[in-house]
């Protein structure tokens, strides 16, 4: 799918940005491989990670429209992870938090018509469903600005579309790397914010697959979710540092007991597949496409009018020996 294309992808110098390079260079022959991003010195460190030819990275901020026109120039392919991510900082700064997600959003819509881009995939989170804090309020004003694109491109061939997942496993805010820096300081216990506390889990690697697997399935306008298992923290915690006893310090700003994926109010327009749900567009756009069947031929059915997709009542939960493996799957 991606040989002899030109792929860019919008924070490429983070955690999922890293993995989809390497991703991609293992099994793709990309005529450009364009990492988008405002961190120098993560460029720098990249370029020495991954020396390929094809490998062009651009410094620039998905805020700066001008920037991104000229950043997509011959670009076949988008897949776009820039965000501001942590929930605290954007309940405290929620200007910066509107001015990347939303306005930078908006922008990567805008570059992407103006210069032909094929396909674009937006990344969302688990937290723009029924959202509480600014962060996913912003991530869902994101992904109806990436759906509704697909209604006024008009004459354009790019089609656009998004992904949305849970907590990726070791990214940068996820309790597992706290709780791994406090183990190795020899901490006398773990914290922990609510003992009811769940939250869906997947791996980055996983997370990468998926985004790619969206690519090709897309028709344009819809939301993938995959089907991934839950966790409950206590037993993160537990399956970490067994020896620790665990202390409560209260749910932080902004943050859920359980997070949904797929809406009880969306159901009327949610597809289970075999692997994975859509939620198809609130809105019909001029081009018609049947989402019960994608674009590999992959076909779909009709979830129950009641159905909701939330970690708490997901039937399929780790065990504390499954979450040890998984984070030694993640190199954790």
């Amino acid at each position: 799918m991606l040989d002899d294309k030109s792929v860019l992808i919008t924070g490429g110098t983070g955690s999922f940005g890293r993995q989809c390079v390497r991703t991609i260079l293992e099994r793709f022959r990309p005529r450009r491989l364009i990492v988008l991003s405002r961190d120098e010195l993560k460029q720098y460190e990249m370029a020495q990670e991954f020396p390929h030819d094809c490998m062009r990275f651009f410094l620039g901020d998905v805020r700066d429209r001008e920037r991104l026109m000229q950043a997509l120039r011959g670009v076949d392919f988008v897949i776009h992870a820039a965000a501001l991510k942590q929930v605290p900082a954007a309940e405290y700064n929620p200007t910066e938090c509107i001015k990347t997600n939303i306005h930078g959003a908006e922008n990567v819509v805008h570059a992407a018509l103006a210069n032909e881009v094929e396909r674009v995939v937006a990344l969302s989170t688990d937290k723009a469903a029924n959202p509480i804090n600014l962060y996913g309020a912003t991530k869902l004003c994101s992904d109806k600005l990436f759906i509704a694109a697909n209604n006024f491109a008009g004459g354009h061939r790019t089609r656009f579309t998004v992904v949305r997942y849970g907590n990726v496993v070791g990214s940068r805010g996820s309790v597992v790397p706290l709780f791994k820096k406090r183990i190795a300081q020899g901490c006398d216990h773990l914290p922990i914010t609510d003992r009811r506390m769940t939250r869906f889990w997947i791996t980055l690697q996983q997370g990468v697959d998926f985004v790619l697997q969206g690519m090709r399935r897309m028709h344009g306008g819809e939301i993938f979710v995959p089907k991934i298992p839950s966790v409950k923290v206590v037993d993160v915690a537990t399956a970490m540092a067994p020896h620790l006893p665990q202390k409560v310090i209260g749910i932080r700003p902004g943050e859920k007991l359980h997070e949904t994926m797929c809406p009880a109010d969306d159901a009327h327009l949610t597809l289970e597949f075999a692997d994975h749900f859509v939620i198809q567009p609130t809105i019909q756009f001029a081009g018609f496409a049947d989402f019960a069947v994608n674009a590999l031929g992959e076909k779909g059915k009709p979830v129950e009018p009641d159905f909701e997709y939330q970690s708490g009542r997901n039937p399929h939960f780790l065990s504390c020996e499954e979450i040890s493996a998984l984070n030694h799957l993640a190199g954790l």
